[in-house]
């Protein structure tokens, strides 16, 4: 029996499943604590539900995920308005050192994930969707690139995006917190922790302050940029190149977003389109879980943890020696450590958790929560998507 959801359904469905997992995350420590997002929740044991119909022969679901689309665009779109150059340019040449590395650890990722592919004889796209699509992208990025993928004939690979994903966000959280704890109690680094300035965390804070009447502006804004966007987009496949529906309305967010900034002729709502991107994400992301068919992983079981364990060795060979000793080998270096394995292989607010238990222990580091939030949030997505899309190209 062929069970068919129409797009408003669809949308009802990824409600329902975001509200299961607020219900279970809050009942369930584990859930909580390794910061897995409740549409993820709900919408893996629907689509553990959904398998279990397929494999017994009793119906199989068929979705109409237009309106995942819409939000996908919406989200990105949001991510685009963070990326703010000035508050980059004011967080010095520490924020924009963090930077490279990122960059080199996306790269890196890539890379390893196409060098064991190879070694396992598997499609490079096939091991692409272990890269940094769901390691710095995470579940986002996961479900915006895996259909991307399947245009080029990669069976599942929204599904094996979405697997790698949720095993970056456990695997993260689990190693963050260790390494730096052993890299402040090993080299003593308690000493080398000072107090800085907050001023630019409080300042920003007070700039994002939420008001309700001035949600609809944000909306507009948030539309303006999908409008324009679209030209972006229609113009970037021009040149033969694969690009992501969403690139060219990121774009356009981020030109808006700088040009209000520097011409000071206009404001941008970033509180506002912050928790409208959150929205547009948590639905996205419901309706991206149930639509997986977690039927079609069963053939890759082993090749995927192979993969992903690599993933996991070079998350933490890189945040030990590499961002440790590029960042200045002192305490603040080693709470960036662990903040970096937490969005190097899930998202910011695991980052966050890692650098909280580690404060939490010894001191706080504002160096620390100044650079992972910015470049976590506003700038790793962006530069990702970038990055992906030159490899799908030359692949």
């Amino acid at each position: 029996m062929e069970i068919q959801i129409d797009m408003y359904q669809t949308l009802a469905v990824s409600v329902l499943v975001l509200i299961l997992g607020q219900f279970l995350k809050k009942r369930i420590n584990f859930l909580e604590k390794f910061c897995i997002p409740a549409p993820v929740i709900g919408g893996l044991l629907f689509a553990v539900l959904t398998c279990v119909c397929y494999s017994l022969g009793i119906a199989e679901f068929t979705f109409d995920d237009t309106l995942r689309e819409v939000c996908m665009v919406f989200f990105f779109t949001s991510v685009g308005f963070q990326a703010n150059l000035k508050v980059l340019k004011s967080g010095g040449k520490s924020l924009f050192i963090f930077l490279g590395l990122v960059v080199v650890l996306i790269v890196s990722q890539n890379f390893l994930a196409l060098g064991v592919s190879k070694l396992l004889h598997l499609d490079p796209l096939v091991g692409l969707c272990t890269g940094s699509i769901p390691m710095v992208g995470g579940h986002g990025t996961a479900g915006a690139f895996g259909p991307v993928l399947e245009d080029f004939d990669v069976k599942g690979a929204t599904t094996i995006c979405t697997a790698a994903a949720t095993f970056g966000l456990i695997a993260g959280s689990l190693i963050g917190g260790p390494i730096g704890k052993r890299l402040i109690d090993r080299k003593k680094l308690l000493d080398t922790a000072v107090a800085e300035d907050d001023s630019i965390l409080v300042e920003d804070e007070k700039k994002h302050e939420r008001h309700t009447n001035m949600y609809a502006a944000a909306v507009f804004q948030l539309i303006i940029a999908v409008g324009i966007g679209t030209i972006i987009s229609e113009l970037l496949t021009k040149t033969g190149l694969t690009f992501p529906i969403y690139i060219g309305a990121m774009i356009a967010a981020a030109v808006i977003r700088n040009i209000g900034e520097y011409s000071g002729k206009f404001d941008i709502y970033m509180g506002e389109i912050n928790n409208l991107g959150g929205i547009c994400l948590s639905l996205f992301l419901g309706m991206a879980m149930i639509t997986l068919k977690l039927w079609q992983l069963a053939e890759l079981a082993l090749p995927l943890i192979i993969l992903l364990s690599a993933q996991l060795i070079l998350m933490m060979l890189f945040t030990y020696f590499v961002v440790f000793n590029v960042m200045g080998r002192d305490y603040d270096a080693a709470v960036l450590a662990a903040g970096t394995c937490g969005f190097g292989m899930g998202a910011t607010p695991n980052a966050m958790a890692n650098m909280q238990a580690i404060c939490d222990r010894y001191v706080p580091s504002v160096k620390a929560y100044l650079i992972i939030p910015l470049i976590g949030s506003l700038f790793a997505d962006f530069l990702n998507s970038l990055v992906i899309t030159f490899f799908i190209n030359i692949l």
